[in-house]
């Protein structure tokens, strides 16, 4: 099997978790230049913003990073006169931020051709995609490119799926861990795998360097993960806790006081299940049972949310983090890498 570190061009088996709307060219080139594979969440961003956050990664590091788009699942809705129906019920978090009930916008998100042409013309170096598997299309023109391109699964199946599309290397993610989950093949409630339980079978089922993710945030799950059978391992909840990255203080604060048991999987945010921590907005939205499609709902309460980080309202954000939140103790984004690192076995 191919090595992680040969594969990518990279010192150590130690990758950034990309975050959608978290992420920063601070955190990423931290951890590239520290000898892991940063990687950057372009969910949400058009051709033009693509193009100048790749730039910008390029300028802040000379070493390889990855980029990471969302697949488009087939059931995403369209902004319809539903909208304004769903965006009614979210009123009372516009009042508390002082923000007007926004109008149906024309779209809400970029089309994914408009954002691989970017991909393309600004050639990364590794492109990581999540909720499904990349057609033959994006895998030739990857290889053309000479990019790497890097699949994710919650699933054996969804491993072996993406194994015989012939992607690089597959993260294996489970259940444990922060932000959406991106499963594909069945639905998100039928495919809550922890990773004590996926990694394994995910490396004997394919081909390709697995990099286990979910409940890893010290040297200790790392070198459990390495022990499982994985090439490397993928890291999220603890550098979104450190000063490179583009979140809140409050939602630092909330990621190193959250126990194991303190997060919730929930779909009142985004209308998608993701894990993050059972704040005033999630309780209420789930209580109203009222929640819009994907990526309605996301739209809609991200007209909130942003006015709440700007107003320090914690309890009106979505707090994304994994069930070991509560590992996430070390400030920079140099200190997480080199604990990480030290999980790390010798002969890899």
């Amino acid at each position: 099997m191919t090595d992680l570190r040969a594969l990518f061009g990279i010192e150590h088996p130690v990758v950034l978790g990309p975050f959608g709307g978290l992420s920063s060219v601070a955190l990423t080139a931290a951890v590239s230049e520290a000898g892991g594979l940063g990687g950057y969440g372009l969910y949400g961003y058009d051709g033009d913003r693509i193009r100048t956050t790749i730039a910008a990664l390029r300028e802040a590091t000379a070493r390889p990073f990855a980029v990471n788009l969302w697949l488009p699942r087939g059931d995403e809705v369209e902004p319809n006169p539903q909208h304004s129906v769903f965006a009614q019920a979210l009123q009372p978090f516009y009042e508390a931020v002082g923000v007007p009930v926004p109008p149906r916008p024309d779209r809400y998100l970029p089309p994914l051709d408009e954002q691989l042409d970017a991909v393309w013309e600004a050639a990364p170096p590794v492109l990581s995609v999540v909720f499904g598997v990349p057609g033959s299309e994006i895998m030739d023109e990857a290889r053309r490119r000479g990019i790497r391109v890097v699949g994710t699964a919650t699933t054996v199946a969804e491993a072996v799926a993406l194994d015989e599309a012939g992607v690089d290397a597959i993260v294996a993610t489970g259940l444990e861990a922060g932000g959406h989950r991106v499963s594909f093949l069945r639905p998100a409630e039928e495919s809550l795998v922890g990773s004590v339980a996926l990694v394994p079978q995910v490396v004997d089922a394919v081909g390709v360097p697995v990099i286990a993710a979910g409940g890893i945030a010290d040297r200790r799950g790392v070198a459990a993960a390495f022990a499982l059978g994985a090439s490397g391992v993928q890291v999220g909840t603890a550098f979104l806790a450190t000063e490179e990255s583009a979140t809140t203080d409050g939602h630092r604060d909330a990621i190193r006081s959250t126990a194991a048991d303190g997060t919730v999987l929930t779909r009142a945010m985004s209308g998608r299940l993701a894990r993050g921590a059972r704040n005033r907005a999630v309780r209420a939205i789930e209580a109203s049972g009222t929640i819009a499609p994907f990526p309605m709902q996301n739209w809609l309460t991200g007209r909130f949310r942003a006015a709440a980080v700007e107003q320090g309202l914690g309890e009106l954000q979505s707090l994304w983090m994994g069930q070991a939140a509560s590992l996430a103790r070390h400030r920079t984004a140099a200190e997480v890498f080199a604990e990480l690192r030290a999980g790390v076995p010798e002969a890899r």
